[in-house]
């Protein structure tokens, strides 16, 4: 995707609404919200460095494996715009044995067994059905699916599961691959570590690094 000036928000007309608001996207950062705050922002939405935290609920595996790329210099973050079935694009991390490794999207058997990101429509017969680009291609266009929508869907349910432990393991006993989400602030996450050996944060730690550059109320 590429973003231009129709993407940039007019804080100005945000602020004359009288409402709060929050800003996102790259806000990760105490000079960002500090901008943000000067700005007439209520506040910001802090996304990727909450998300590889001691307490965020992803695996620890994961969150080690990640941590030890960012502290390499290796995180590597690609916005992806046909990973979802919802068809809006998100950034997926480059992680060797997950889903965003084309041979391992590749060999996974596509189904749709949890259905949370399914689109409903409607049957001939007038009834309401089913159906997610991410499932099987032969029964997606048998449900009226478009086979062009079909390509390069990811399976982003099993996927997210799978990143906090909850892979489905199937009859044949393949596992299902995680798939991570992720900003680019992802190669920023080592500023967080207290002691880098460890290569563990805790939310605290992130909260007291975002603050640091904001002056203390009156």
């Amino acid at each position: 995707p590429i973003y231009g000036e129709r993407d940039r928000p007019d804080l100005k007309v945000m602020c004359d609404i009288g409402l709060p608001f929050w800003l996102a996207g790259s806000y990760g950062a105490p000079e960002r919200l500090r901008a943000a705050l000067e700005a007439g922002a209520a506040g910001i939405q802090v996304g990727t460095a909450f998300a590889f935290c001691r307490e965020s609920g992803l695996s620890s595996s994961l969150r080690h494996r990640i941590v030890a790329l960012a502290q390499e210099g290796k995180a590597s973050v690609r916005t992806d715009p046909r990973a979802s079935p919802a068809g809006f694009p998100f950034k997926v991390l480059q992680l060797a044995g997950s889903i965003s490794e084309e041979s391992v999207y590749l060999e996974r058997h596509r189904v749709c067994d949890l259905g949370y990101l399914r689109h409903a429509y409607k049957r001939p017969d007038g009834t309401l059905g089913w159906r997610c680009p991410a499932e099987d291609i032969e029964a997606f266009v048998k449900k009226g699916g478009d086979l062009a929508e079909a390509a390069g869907r990811k399976c982003v349910c099993n996927g997210l599961l799978a990143n906090v432990g909850l892979e489905q393991v199937r009859k044949d006993g393949t596992v299902e691959r995680p798939l991570v989400t992720s900003g680019d602030e992802v190669r920023r996450i080592t500023e967080f570590l207290q002691l880098p050996e460890d290569g563990e944060y805790a939310a605290r730690d992130v909260i007291d690094y975002l603050m640091a550059g904001v002056p203390a109320p009156i």
